[in-house]
């Protein structure tokens, strides 16, 4: 039976606070539970929600141990801990079905990691994908006396290990999807050599590696970047027509698998990039690998008149194969927000036009900053699931203080360009380049969310002034749409509207002043 899907989520506070949330055991509960959030804190921010039952602390199964070793373990983790927590509903019911929660769980069965309620910029293992040239694989390797591990050195610049994303001092943990940590240096040669012309490896570089450790994590391709691999799965987002979607899709008695075939010019399926004989993976995110052809065809008829398939050439499948790595990885990095259809597919649907600003009642406003010796004086946060970046900790009288910004304002744009589908590590590099000057279009939460739900896009032209000359343009591109720069795949530059409210998950039982008749216990962590 599959395992229920874990959150991992990792908190982090300052000297001389808490994380913000107490961890209890209670009569007639199992587990080990998350009780009296403080709003706003760490753990409230990260979306840690009351009743969540802890599994893990940075890595270590915790389920069946004494509550004053659990929380022994979250206090001597520092300034920062890594937790796998389940649902209260979702603990209950792989207790009640007998699932092993000690059994560690897939990357399908993970969803992305939170810090303190915003995407992880989290410690990274890295695939690297290595043909080899002419001249070899372009790196040789040292064991250092003293240090566990096999490491990169003699990275050849420009070479095949330079290009497909090898640093130096990188350490070897996995080659063709078999952990060698445990060889020696001879052995990992050999490796390398019976691997022929082309090797995949797992590596982690010292930062990560040292983060791991410390978390008592061992590395794996759950915990990896597929980033670097040079052939990459496709997302193919569709909206239905009146005539389907323009393709067949096919099974192969030479091959297991669901394929696909018979794309029709100019239909929605060869719009989105599919190709004859790509094999299909996944449905909106679910795996089909297992499943018949008349269950894959259910699924896609299941999600009405837009699906986003998960696809992959026989180029990118073999290279996959080769280092045992899951298509899933590529879904879960890339789709980090719901699957954004073309708008020009739907029939009948008129595109929102922006009204004049007279007709807008709520308005954006345009803010510059010029940062101080402390800084721009705000904090950029944002909801875990939820699309966009928002503003808090405004300091009084500093830059963006008397720039107008107010705590959580809707980033919109930075320096002229639409971030409301950017990542947060996007949105903070954008800030950080900006240097002394930063200039950013926000929205109070409550003209946000209704300028979003009329359809209106949010750009300077709903101000009642122009923006002055000194002001970046905005960079958008035709029919409001901007390609990712780091995709092959088109986005809406504006999310649809979502409900961004959060309330404190406290509840009557969490206090911590519990008698002892309650048979309970509590720490506040």
């Amino acid at each position: 039976m599959a395992g229920p899907k874990l959150r991992i989520i990792t908190l982090t506070k300052r000297e001389g606070q808490g994380y913000g949330f107490y961890l209890r055991v209670e009569h007639g509960e199992d587990g080990h539970l998350i009780r009296a959030l403080e709003m706003g804190g760490a753990a409230e921010l990260a979306g840690l929600k009351d009743g969540d039952r802890i599994i893990r602390v940075n890595g270590t199964f915790v389920d069946r141990m004494e509550h004053s070793q659990v929380a022994d373990l979250v206090r001597k983790s520092g300034m920062s801990v890594t937790l796998h927590v389940l649902g209260e509903e979702a603990y209950k019911t792989a207790k009640a079905n007998g699932v092993n929660l000690a059994e560690p769980q897939s990357q399908s069965g993970q969803i992305q990691p939170t810090m303190n309620g915003v995407s992880a910029p989290a410690a990274k293992a890295k695939l690297c994908y290595l043909p080899k040239a002419s001249s070899g694989f372009g790196f040789s390797l040292k064991s250092t006396k003293g240090t566990q591990g096999i490491f990169m050195t003699d990275v050849v610049s420009g070479g095949t290990a330079d290009q497909a994303g090898v640093k130096l001092n990188d350490r070897i943990v996995e080659i063709n999807s078999e952990n060698v940590e445990n060889l020696s240096h001879d052995q990992i040669v050999q490796k390398v050599k019976a691997a022929g012309d082309k090797l995949m490896l797992l590596l982690v570089d010292e930062d990560t590696d040292k983060f791991f450790k410390s978390k008592g994590i061992q590395p794996s391709m759950s915990h990896a970047t597929v980033r670097h691999l040079p052939h990459k799965p496709r997302i193919a987002d569709m909206t239905k027509r009146s005539d389907g979607y323009g393709f067949v899709l096919k099974e192969d008695p030479k091959h297991a698998g669901h394929y696909i075939g018979e794309i029709d010019k100019g239909s929605p399926a060869e719009r989105a990039g599919l190709k004859n004989m790509d094999r299909l993976v996944a449905v909106n995110g679910q795996e089909i690998d297992n499943c018949r052809h008349e269950q894959v065809v259910e699924k896609i008829s299941q999600q009405g008149n837009k699906c986003s398939l998960l696809v992959l050439d026989a180029e990118t499948e073999k290279m996959y194969k080769l280092g045992g790595v899951s298509p899933l990885l590529y879904w879960e990095e890339m789709k980090v927000s719901p699957p954004s259809y073309p708008a020009h597919e739907a029939e009948a649907i008129p595109a929102p036009a922006v009204p004049a600003p007279a007709d807008v009642d709520h308005k954006p406003k345009l803010c510059r900053l010029e940062k101080t010796a402390a800084g721009f004086g705000f904090h950029l946060n944002g909801i875990q699931g939820v699309n966009g970046q928002y503003v808090k900790e405004v300091v009084k009288g500093g830059a963006a203080d008397r720039a107008g910004l107010e705590d959580d304002d809707i980033v919109v744009e930075v320096n002229g360009v639409n971030v409301e589908m950017s990542t947060h590590e996007e949105v903070v590099n954008l800030i950080r380049k900006s240097g002394d000057t930063l200039v950013l279009l926000v929205a109070e939460r409550t003209a946000y969310d209704r300028l979003k739900a009329q359809g209106i896009a949010i750009t300077p032209q709903l101000l009642n002034k122009e923006p002055s000359a000194d002001v970046p343009a905005p960079a958008y591109a035709q029919d409001d749409e901007r390609k990712d720069t780091e995709s092959d795949n088109e986005r809406p530059a504006t999310p649809p509207a979502q409900t961004r409210s959060r309330s404190s998950s406290s509840s009557s039982s969490s206090s911590s002043s519990s008698s002892a008749s309650d048979a309970s216990e509590d720490e506040k962590l």
